[in-house]
């Protein structure tokens, strides 16, 4: 189970914001890891978070037991991690929060088997955004049992 995930933003802030609209959440400043951070809260079951550093964060261990140090990096506009999140919009309000903002956004298929639609925050971060219907997919699909057999079925 995940209860939060942290990406890197231009604007921490609007992105933030931005993500709690699509859950119908709240975003609210998050400073205690980097200046000018902000969290958006699902206000879901799990009180899921996505935390959101300013772009060329990087987390570092800190000695003992103290908590993880946040250093400026070189920044990077793509990168390899992202989320699917669920959200109770239908496809066109998530469509129209993307072209609000100015971010692609398109459906897909994930190997024929569910629905996402990929919206790309500042045009460089990959969100996967799941209506209710495209979870029920998910949720039927992404079984470790069926990913087994897609594997044998591969080989």
């Amino acid at each position: 189970m995940l209860f939060h995930v942290s990406i890197e933003a231009d604007d921490p802030r609007r992105v933030a914001e931005v993500v709690a609209e699509i859950w119908r959440g709240e975003a609210l400043p998050f400073p205690p890891v980097a200046d000018g951070s902000w969290v958006a809260f699902a206000n879901d079951d799990r009180n899921t978070i996505l935390e959101v550093y300013p772009r060329g964060t990087a987390l570092h261990e800190a000695p003992g037991d103290a908590d993880a140090i946040a250093l400026a990096s070189a920044p990077h506009r793509n990168n390899a991690t992202h989320a699917a999140i669920a959200t109770d919009l239908d496809i066109e309000a998530v469509y129209k929060i993307a072209l609000r903002e100015g971010w692609p956004v398109k459906y897909c298929r994930r190997g024929g088997q569910f629905g996402v639609i990929e919206l790309w925050i500042e045009g460089c971060q990959m969100i996967e955004v799941l209506t209710p219907e495209m979870q029920r997919e998910y949720l039927d699909t992404m079984t470790a049992s069926n990913w087994r057999y897609l594997l044998a079925d591969a080989a």
